[in-house]
């Protein structure tokens, strides 16, 4: 009996070690990379910046009082530069969509011509300021690249004209139109992007170039002697805008992407 336990013993271990023997190398999985989350595009963020525009207005004569067209419109224009500065708001409703509110101001020196054909007499004017408040709406081509469009209500704030003869050398100040506000409305669009450009991290930091135009009602301008006394004549003034502005933004939520647990 000792000798038969023995023997099953030596058996059992022996194909033991051999069922051991014929099994590969342990193999160790590693785990899994870690996922990169895109940054969120909701939150508040402001911008200051620069840039370029031009408007141009229909004009024309009307009697004073009575407001009896004397002339056909003509089309005036100027052109110059601004600073911009602004705040808003965005929501990011899904991976691809962005919606937001937005209310900034346009301030420099946007100036041209303008005249009274019928008595041969011509004035400057200027864009002193405008200022604008809307919804802009945006297509994310790039998790840090955001497309879009924007438009709203805009304001402006004219300067007004001192009127002299036309031709070289012009001449004194005969009279003048009073300095004047005007409300309408603008559309624009842009693109916004984040400056994690050439290796260098900026969290928080984007850039973005905007062309916006605005348009404006008419209004009626009385000339007035510079002496003193209403001539017999007005000019009417119906602007619009053309700008194109390229700001430095801040958002405050951003943090640039961040790694997802395990």
């Amino acid at each position: 009996m000792k000798k038969l336990l023995l023997a099953l013993t030596a058996a059992a271990a022996f194909s033991g070690s051999a069922f051991a023997a014929d099994l590969g190398p342990r193999t160790y999985s590693k785990a899994p990379a870690p996922m990169m989350m895109a940054p969120s595009w909701t939150g508040f963020y402001i911008f200051g910046g620069a840039g370029g525009g031009l408007w141009a207005a229909d004009s024309n004569v009307v009697t004073q009082p009575g407001n009896v067209a004397i002339s056909r419109d003509q089309r005036f224009g100027g052109s110059g530069w601004f600073g911009t500065a602004g705040i808003g708001y965005d929501w990011q409703v899904n991976p691809s969509w962005v919606v937001g509110i937005l209310a900034d101001g346009q301030f420099g020196d946007i100036r041209g011509s303008i005249n009274d054909p019928v008595v041969a007499f011509e004035g400057r004017e200027k864009l002193r300021y405008s200022y604008a408040g809307g919804l802009r709406v945006g297509y994310l081509v790039a998790p840090n690249v955001l497309s879009y469009v924007n438009g709203g209500y805009s304001g402006s704030q004219w300067s007004g004209a001192s009127y002299s003869t036309l031709g070289a050398g012009g001449g004194p100040a005969l009279f003048t139109t009073p300095s004047f506000t005007r409300n309408g409305w603008f559309i624009g669009g842009g693109v916004e992007n984040n400056l994690n450009i050439f290796g260098i991290s900026s969290p928080g930091w984007f850039m973005k170039t905007e062309y916006r135009s605005a348009f404006y009602s008419r209004v009626t301008l009385p000339e007035t002697f510079v002496g003193g006394g209403a001539t017999p004549d007005s000019v009417t003034f119906k602007p619009w805008t053309q700008t194109i502005s390229t700001s430095l933004v801040y958002r405050f939520n951003w943090t640039g992407p961040v790694v997802a647990k395990y």
